[in-house]
């Protein structure tokens, strides 16, 4: 006797005529459908939307960056001249630079009368601060103004991506025009190291920063008031990290499959409850009628 290969199948076909249509197997067909184009159309967009992770963990992240971070500088002091604006940068490994020059722009406002402060430079990964005074010019000012508007204080890439909402430049707007004019001002930022990976695996370096602030006098030695605005920094040994994530293809399938599945099953149930239901009714009507 021949082998016959179709005793594996276990998908057993029922003939045409065996089967029996109804209106209400044809409404849990409909809605079924419409239930699993909904789940599957919800499921594709969750698979093309990029999924941001983020995690914690305790390590320098840049180890390429020689122990500098660049620091970007956008400040006005409306009510101080250009030629008495200076930025010095001071830490712990000892550097002491007073009135930094480089990659830095002076453009005056209010006719001259006013200064906006603009500047690029790199600080050590140490704790110190930087600041804009007067210290650098040839000669003080009897009453310097150190009112101002912080417009951007940032360190290191700027990250601009959707799904990200960090304290990238949280001193952005800080307004302080209405402040004591001799004034000081002091900012203590704890900047914590951020890293955006993106799905092709490649990392872009950035740092958020927490910051608190004081407003006080302060008088030199000889009795005088030289107010500044410092910035105070120290490093966060925790490190955020962002990373991009698409879900995985098999995974996308897996839970289509489960859907359609799942679905046809409990209809099927819920049809056949519904059928069984329905001629234990027409039989018991005919018991009443004989």
């Amino acid at each position: 006797m021949p082998f016959d290969f179709r005793r594996f199948d276990i998908y057993r076909k029922v003939p045409k005529d065996l089967t029996q249509p109804t209106y209400t197997g044809a409404i849990i067909s409909i809605c079924c459908c419409l239930f699993i184009l909904f789940l599957f159309l919800s499921e594709l967009t969750g698979f093309i939307t990029t999924e941001i992770v983020n995690e914690l963990y305790v390590d320098d992240p840049d180890k390429d960056s020689g122990g500098k971070i660049d620091v970007s500088l956008n400040i006005s002091l409306p009510n101080l001249h250009c030629e008495l604006v200076g930025l010095d940068i001071q830490d712990e490994m000892g550097r002491h630079e007073v009135g930094h020059i480089d990659n830095s722009m002076k453009i005056p406002l209010n006719n001259g009368a006013g200064c906006r402060f603009e500047g690029q430079f790199s600080i050590n990964k140490v704790p110190g601060n930087f600041h804009v005074s007067t210290h650098s010019a040839t000669a003080q000012p009897q009453n310097p103004d150190m009112t101002h508007i912080i417009h951007k204080l940032s360190f290191g890439d700027t990250l601009q991506v959707q799904n990200v909402h960090g304290a990238f430049n949280a001193l952005g707007g800080a307004d302080r025009l209405t402040s004591n004019p001799l004034a000081s001002h002091d900012y203590i930022l704890k900047i914590v190291p951020t890293v955006y990976e993106d799905k092709s695996g490649k990392q872009r370096y950035s740092y958020q920063y927490t910051v608190a602030n004081k407003e006080y006098v302060a008088y030199s030695h000889t009795g005088r008031i030289i107010p500044a605005i410092w910035f105070r920094y120290d490093l966060s040994p925790i490190t955020v990290k962002y990373t991009e994530r698409r879900q995985p293809l098999y995974r996308f399938i897996t839970t289509i499959c489960a859907i359609i599945g799942g679905t046809f099953t409990v209809a099927g149930i819920l049809d056949s409850c519904i059928f069984t239901a329905s001629e234990a009714w027409k039989k018991i009507q005919l018991g009443k009628m004989h």
